[in-house]
C-alpha cells in the first residue's frame, strides 16, 4: 500500500485555506446576520461569550476560526439553537 503520511505542516496548510471556501464565507456571513437579527452588538455578544469584542470581529472577519464546541456557545449567545444555526447555513451552501 502506497500511503502518504501527512505533516503537521500539511495539516495546517489545509486547515488554513478552508476559512477562504464560500461557504466559510457564507458561515461567517451568517453569524453576523443571526447576531444583527437579534439586535446585538459584537460587545454584547462577547460579554455573553466572556470573550472581547475584538474576538468577535476577527470570527466575523474571517481571522479567527470557531469549533463546534464554540460554534455552539455562540449559537446560545445569539439565542439559537445549534441545530437552527446549522439548519438555516444549509440551506445558504445549498442555494449557492
Amino acid at each position: 500500500m502506497n500511503r502518504k503520511l501527512i505533516t503537521v505542516k500539511d495539516m495546517l496548510v489545509m486547515m488554513e485555506k478552508s476559512i477562504y471556501t464560500k461557504n466559510y464565507d457564507l458561515f461567517r456571513c451568517l453569524l453576523r446576520t443571526v447576531r444583527e437579527e437579534q439586535k446585538l452588538t459584537q460587545t454584547e455578544v462577547a460579554i455573553r461569550l466572556e470573550e472581547t469584542q475584538t474576538f468577535v470581529s476577527k470570527v466575523e472577519r474571517g481571522e479567527r476560526r470557531l469549533d463546534v464546541i464554540e460554534l455552539q456557545a455562540w449559537c446560545a449567545a445569539l439565542g439559537v439553537t445549534l441545530e437552527e444555526f446549522v439548519r438555516r447555513l444549509e440551506a445558504k451552501c445549498q442555494l449557492r
